[in-house]
């Protein structure tokens, strides 16, 4: 009965001490986190395989599935398969688009102010331009973004571009009148073509190849990249390294679906985007010699033109857009060191 009785009183003193413990205020063990859903993203962009932008895209989807350990998707959809690029804009806005790289130009339909990156000859070269679209100017141009409904992540590159044409050689400006040029459907770059005296057609790309082709349009202007990719030799004659303006890329998504991602998922959209445009970039310097090469090769005839005598032929266009886009902001960029 003792031995009993010494247990019994063992037990109660263990029972109090369980209960003070747990009316002393002390943490139930933690429940493990819930780990985020996994999540597919499609990324749309309107140019085929070859292109610096499927390069890019598929750097992202490389880099977001690694980083994520595969709970994040990418799903790509080149060749404009999720439509044209002002066509995935506005799905991006209502949530039934996820995701794409761009170029800048359909940009100025939602923020009037992107319009400043396309002034001709703003960018002495490619590193300037890093550094303005990698430092303040460009995060503040992306975050403009955000009461259109769209979340800008990172700038890419299209390129410095080039003008080519079916019709003759251009070396100065006066050889560009007459001609009818494609441009992207953008303010800036209509009127710098009408400047030069040409009939700027402004068209979306998905239209342009075909276009090309049936002769309604003499010629178009983008980066080496985009006529190799595209074997525009095959329907343009004359190539003119006029570097007229440099153009970024924007990988961009709907801002609906950025804010139903978890912020851990948040940061690793946002860096994969800094990082995928920073790899294409440099694979976009790696290959323009053999791209410009392989142009040469296939026929279509190369001029160095008097770009000076460009500059001063579109100079106007500073004028008309300064107040618009902000002198201050158009000094910026120019005096970026």
């Amino acid at each position: 009965m003792k031995r009993f009785g010494i247990i019994l009183v063992v037990g109660l003193l263990l029972s109090s001490l369980i209960l003070a413990s747990c009316s002393s205020g002390a943490p139930a063990p933690e429940k493990p986190k819930e780990s985020a859903k996994p999540v597919t993203i499609k990324l749309g962009h309107t140019v085929n395989e070859k292109d610096a932008f499927h390069v890019a895209a598929v750097k992202f989807k490389e880099l977001v599935e690694a980083k994520s350990n595969g709970t994040v998707k990418i799903e790509l959809h080149p060749n404009g398969e999720l439509g044209d690029e002002r066509t995935m804009l506005e799905g991006m806005q209502m949530g039934s688009v996820d995701m794409g790289v761009i170029t800048s130009g359909p940009f100025v339909n939602f923020v009037p102010e992107f319009g400043v990156v396309d002034l001709p000859f703003l960018f002495r070269d490619a590193p300037h331009a890093y550094k303005v679209f990698d430092g303040p100017i460009g995060k503040s141009l992306l975050k403009k973004l955000e009461p259109s409904g769209l979340k800008g992540l990172a700038f890419a590159e299209r390129g410095f571009r080039h003008l080519t044409n079916s019709k003759r050689p251009i070396k100065t400006p006066e050889d560009v009148k007459g001609l009818k040029i494609r441009v992207m459907q953008n303010p800036v770059f209509q009127d710098t073509f009408k400047a030069l005296g040409a009939n700027a057609v402004p068209m979306s790309w998905t239209e342009v190849i075909t276009a090309l082709q049936q002769k309604t349009i003499d010629g178009q202007e983008n980066p080496i990249n985009v006529i190799y990719a595209y074997k525009l030799w095959e329907t343009q004659k004359y190539m003119s390294l006029t570097a007229h303006a440099y153009s970024p890329a924007i990988f961009v998504m709907s801002l609906k679906l950025f804010n139903s991602l978890t912020p851990e998922q948040q940061k690793i959209i946002e860096t994969s985007a800094q990082e995928a445009a920073e790899y294409e970039r440099k694979w976009d310097a790696d290959n323009e010699a053999t791209q410009l090469k392989a142009i040469t090769e296939n026929g279509m005839k190369v001029e160095k033109p008097d770009t000076e005598a460009f500059r001063k032929a579109v100079k106007s266009i500073y004028d008309k857009y300064q107040d618009k886009f902000g002198k201050d902001l158009i000094e910026a960029i120019i005096n970026t060191k």
